[in-house]
């Protein structure tokens, strides 16, 4: 078990972020075999093997431990939500060289690497050459679907955000996840590999909502680097199955063809005003139809500054892609 001790000011910096190059690492993971991953990502393996073959991504794959990750080939985020890949890559090439020689040893005892994988981690610019093979990875294999999965990362950070002014974080974290639970002024992360108590120390707790950790959960608690935790966004599950293509006609036989455009259209939060300009309708009938698809469960709202936005729930996305199939590896 890894138990993160929380004290009031604990709570007061613990913030959620987003983290695109642990989003890569963790695709990189399961292309590599270190986890089982959906159906599409057999699409992106000939990709794979291609960076495997022309860039130094043997020696970012050599990072990868079942047990034991170089926390400089994927940095906790410093910039909350608006951290980006650039940013990330920029961390990675900042590493002090004895910093990263320190972790690449500790994966090295967990796993030899091969020769190759192994001679490129000994050089010199050994951070250059890890954050060159995964901006590379990034743009072949990640950034084409990125703003579909930061979205689903995004909506959760709303949905926790709204749990924690209701409740607190007792409640934020209730459904987080199965192995997650908050006990005796403490997060406790259950059935580790490692057994560790670690003291916050009054710099918070970074909640980090990701989409290829699924459906494992994750922790960072080695310094110097911020202490993280790494969970499944909600409604990933729904993205990883492969439902029965439904055809448009389909879904507007189910919803109405107005409504079912309307569910179409919310691939990214939108108000009633944006809707009614998309779809070239009336602002009242768009309320009246997004208030209908809300009441079945297929839509939430929430307020952003003065704005109304409305997003599908994990069971409207699951309609919407029968409707419309998307490829999130294409």
């Amino acid at each position: 078990m890894i138990r993160f001790e929380a004290e009031t000011e604990d709570l007061l910096h613990s913030r959620f972020a987003l983290s695109p190059l642990f989003e890569l690492n963790g695709l990189l993971r399961g292309l590599a075999g270190h986890s089982g991953r959906p159906p599409w990502a057999d699409r992106l393996r000939p990709a794979f093997r291609r960076l495997r073959a022309g860039t130094a991504l043997d020696a970012v794959l050599a990072l990868h431990t079942p047990s034991y990750g170089a926390a400089f080939a994927a940095p906790p985020p410093r910039l909350g939500l608006a951290q980006t890949i650039e940013d990330d890559l920029a961390q990675v090439r900042a590493t002090p060289l004895a910093l990263a020689r320190r972790e690449i040893g500790l994966c090295l005892r967990h796993r030899p690497a091969g020769d190759r994988a192994a001679a490129l981690l000994r050089r010199d610019d050994v951070t250059e050459l890890i954050a060159d093979a995964l901006e590379t990875a990034w743009q072949e294999l990640v950034a084409p679907s990125w703003p579909q999965l930061r979205a689903i990362c995004e909506r959760d950070v709303l949905h926790r955000a709204g749990r924690l002014g209701q409740g607190g974080w007792e409640a934020a974290l209730a459904d987080l996840h199965p192995r997650v639970r908050w006990r005796d002024r403490g997060i406790e992360i259950l059935r580790t590999a490692s057994h560790e108590t670690v003291a916050l120390g009054g710099r918070g707790l970074l909640l980090i909502p990701s989409v290829f950790v699924w459906p494992r959960v994750a922790a960072h608690t080695d310094d110097p680097w911020p202490h993280a935790l790494i969970y499944p966004a909600r409604g990933i599950a729904a993205l990883w199955e492969t439902p029965a293509r439904t055809e448009p006609g389909a879904l507007a036989g189910l919803l109405g063809r107005t409504r079912a455009r309307v569910l179409l259209a919310l691939d990214e939060p939108a108000g009633t005003t944006q809707i009614a300009r998309a779809l070239g309708i009336a602002v009242g009938a768009a309320g009246d139809h997004l208030a209908v698809l809300r009441r079945a469960g297929l839509l939430d709202r929430a307020r952003a500054g003065r704005a109304v936005l409305y997003r599908r729930t994990p069971l409207g996305d699951a309609l919407a892609r029968a409707a419309h199939p998307a490829d999130p590896g294409r």
